[in-house]
Parts: C-alpha cells; sequence; structure tokens
C-alpha cells in the first residue's frame, strides 16, 4: 500500500475514541451481512491517520479485505479523468467554453429530445454546441443508458452506448452517442451521464496518446498510483476484490467473480467515466494532490488556480436547481457540481454534516471519497456492492467522521 497510518488522530486535532465509533459501524454492516468486506480511510493535514479493514474482500474463496485490496472504483474514475482533460486545458489546448466540435465534428448539428418514445422520438436541433464546460459539469445534455428514465436512455441501450461493456474502440462508441438526441439543451439541466467518457476520448485526440497511455504515464505514475489502472495485472489478481449485488432474498449474491472477471485482462476500451481499479493507498495520493492544491511529493500535475476552478461551483445554484433533487442515496439540495466533483455549498440545505467547499464523488459499487480543504482532511470508503444506492454509507460514514474532529 502506498500510504500507510502515518500519526495518531489526536496529532491532527482527530478523536481516536470517536474515530473506533468508525470501527464499529465497519463491523457492524460485515456481521448483519449488508456488505462483504470494506474499508476506511481517513487522513487529515498530509498525514493518514485511520485506516481500517473488515470482512471478507472474497467470500467464496475466503479473502480478507486488506490495506493492499484492489477495487472497481467505476465512478472515482471521473475526478482523475477531469484532472487530465484540465492538464490540457493548462497546456492551452482549449477553453472551457470551447465547442467540443473543434475537435470531435460528430457532435455537430445534435438534436434535443422533446417528447414521443423511442420508436419515434420529437426533437428540436440544439440551441448551441456542446461545451468541455458542459462535460465537466455534467450539463452537455447526453444520458447513461442505465438510468432507464427516457426514450434517449432506451436508445443509448439498444445502440450500444455503454463504456463498461462494449469491445468497440472508445471513439466508435462516442460517434454512436453523438448520433443519438440529447436528453436535455447543452448547459440548460444536470444529468449524470457519459460525458466523462467523451471526455476521455477528448483526451486521446488532443494529446495524440491513448487515453490508457495518458493516464498512466501522465496522471498515475507521477502521484505513485502503482496499484490504479483499467485492469488487474496477473500478479495481483490475488488481491482482486468480487463484486456483489443484494439478491432477491436480501442476502450478497457474486456480480463479479475476481477469477473470471474482465478486469483481469487489458481492456480495448478504457471508460473515463468508470473504467479504473484502485486501493485506498493509492486514491489517497491523488486526494492529498488536491488538498495540496496540485501537487505531491514535489510533483506538480496542476496550478493551484485550476484546482481552485475545478472545485468551485459552476452551476445555477445547487443540482437541484439544474433538475436533479436527488441521486444514488443523497439528496443533492445545497450541493453544486464544479468541474469532476460535486461540491457542497450549504451543509444545512443538504441535511448532512460537511463544510462549504468540500468537494466529492462514488461509484456504483458504493465507493465514495471526499475532501474537505478546510478541515485538511480527505476520507475515502472502498467496498464492493451494487447499486451504491442500496445503502446510505457515505451519508453514516460522513457523520461518524466529521463527528471525531476536536479542534
Amino acid at each position: 500500500m502506498a500510504d500507510s497510518v502515518q500519526a495518531r488522530p489526536e496529532e491532527v486535532g482527530l478523536s481516536s475514541r470517536r474515530l473506533a465509533r468508525v470501527e464499529d459501524w465497519m463491523q457492524r454492516l460485515v456481521e448483519e451481512k449488508k456488505l462483504a468486506g470494506l474499508s476506511t480511510l481517513v487522513a487529515r493535514r498530509g498525514r493518514v491517520v485511520f485506516h481500517r479493514c473488515c470482512g471478507l474482500a472474497d467470500q467464496a474463496r475466503g479473502i480478507a479485505m486488506a490495506p493492499e485490496t484492489i477495487v472497481r472504483i467505476y465512478s472515482m474514475t471521473k475526478p482523475l479523468t477531469s484532472v487530465a482533460v484540465m492538464m490540457l486545458y493548462e497546456e492551452g489546448r482549449f477553453q472551457l467554453d470551447d465547442p467540443i466540435t473543434r475537435f470531435l465534428p460528430c457532435f455537430a448539428d445534435m438534436r434535443v429530445c422533446i417528447g414521443g418514445s423511442r420508436g419515434k422520438l420529437d426533437t428540436v436541433p440544439a440551441a448551441r454546441d456542446i461545451t468541455f464546460r458542459d462535460l465537466l459539469t455534467h450539463t452537455s445534455g447526453l444520458t447513461y443508458g442505465f438510468m432507464e428514465s427516457s426514450p434517449v436512455d432506451a436508445l443509448y441501450r439498444e445502440r450500444g452506448v455503454d463504456f463498461q461493456t462494449q469491445e468497440a474502440s472508445l471513439a466508435e462508441v462516442v460517434e454512436r452517442a453523438a448520433a443519438l438526441p440529447l436528453l436535455a439543451q447543452p448547459g440548460q439541466a444536470w444529468n449524470y451521464s457519459i460525458a466523462t467518457d467523451v471526455l476521455g476520448h477528448l483526451v486521446a485526440v488532443i494529446s495524440g496518446q491513448s487515453f490508457e497511455d495518458f493516464m498512466q504515464e501522465r496522471v498515475l505514475a507521477p502521484l505513485g498510483m502503482t496499484d490504479t489502472g483499467f485492469h488487474v495485472p496477473p500478479d495481483r489478481h490475488h488481491r482482486f476484490a468480487a463484486n456483489y449485488a443484494r439478491g432477491a432474498d436480501g442476502a450478497l449474491a457474486l456480480l463479479d467473480d475476481p477469477g473470471e472477471s474482465r478486469y483481469r485482462t487489458p481492456r480495448k476500451l478504457c471508460s473515463g467515466g468508470g473504467g479504473l481499479v484502485s486501493t485506498a493507498g493509492d486514491y489517497v495520493r491523488f486526494c492529498r494532490m488536491m488538498l495540496n492544491r496540485g501537487t505531491l511529493d514535489g510533483t506538480r500535475l496542476l496550478g493551484r488556480k485550476t484546482v481552485a476552478l475545478m472545485t468551485a461551483n459552476h452551476l445555477r445554484g445547487d443540482m437541484a436547481d439544474m433538475g436533479q433533487p436527488r441521486f444514488s442515496e443523497s439528496t443533492y439540495e445545497g450541493v453544486g457540481f464544479g468541474l469532476g466533483f460535486s461540491v457542497m455549498l450549504d451543509p444545512a440545505r443538504a441535511q448532512i454534516l460537511g463544510t462549504p467547499g468540500e468537494y466529492a464523488w462514488g461509484g456504483a459499487a458504493s465507493t465514495a471519497f471526499w475532501v474537505d480543504p478546510a478541515e485538511e482532511m480527505a476520507v475515502i470508503l472502498l467496498t464492493q456492492l451494487m447499486p451504491s444506492s442500496t445503502y446510505p454509507l457515505r451519508r453514516e460514514l460522513r457523520v461518524l467522521t466529521y463527528a471525531a474532529i476536536e479542534d
């Protein structure tokens, strides 16, 4: 593991006694058979002060959850992809309000669905092109096929617009998406979507490298994220966790066996929206880089002004104001969105402990992280249970960790 426990909680203003409640909570989740296993890491003022693992990474093989366990982080890939995009922004390759048609002409002359059924959609011309900012803030009008809430989602499923399962190239699946209508006018509504996969393709087009190579050479290797990638190498297969879902009887059901998983071999399509696997020790290095305003261990990925821009709210109000009152297990009253992260605006309105300016995101298998610059704190939760809305794990952990602050 890249980062082990480096200090006692009291050395950074946290309570060991109160952090012990986190371990009790973790143990309870395993004993109640809600989770097979989980790992929680808390860092403050540049030092990891709490990292505990409970339960099993793989029930069938009896392998314990451990600090070095590798998990599917799914949408926790998005902030890393957003960093890659903003590194190119810092090189002067594009402006945030530039239309993506400058690099991807397939997105010219888009149309927007205003009704109908998937057999016959009613559409109107898009008022303007999609911009980089639209993609980074999930206000592009794109969607996800798994949402199952509109005729456009159904078209995504029919036409194979899926960056997790398709064996086509990144460019091919992006072009399929560009041939379908948008869900909303660009910039007008917040809709979680394949936008970050499109950004991954843009990284490849702008840089001239494959997206996977850019991520490895420019982001992951400089950060020392040695266990993070788009597949699990053979010498690490034994550290790869199983993924579960809750069965009809409420018991855990195996969803992806690490002995047979597609993550065991390199992928033709590397998803910027959800393709990475990682460990807690690796991901905290990313969080520390963000807390350090773009630099880690003498290596600078981003300028501090870029980090400030990424972690500011770019919406008109909060996500509820932009048409998304709830997502996953959380309300989005009082929560905005930056360039790749949700951003806390008002903890009272969000009805949860937090700090204005704290930024976060999570993954489909119930993983989560948040970074709180005001408290100089980062928290990471890793487990493998789909979907992430099964239990309010993130909200419970937020309360437990924030309650441990003593200074």
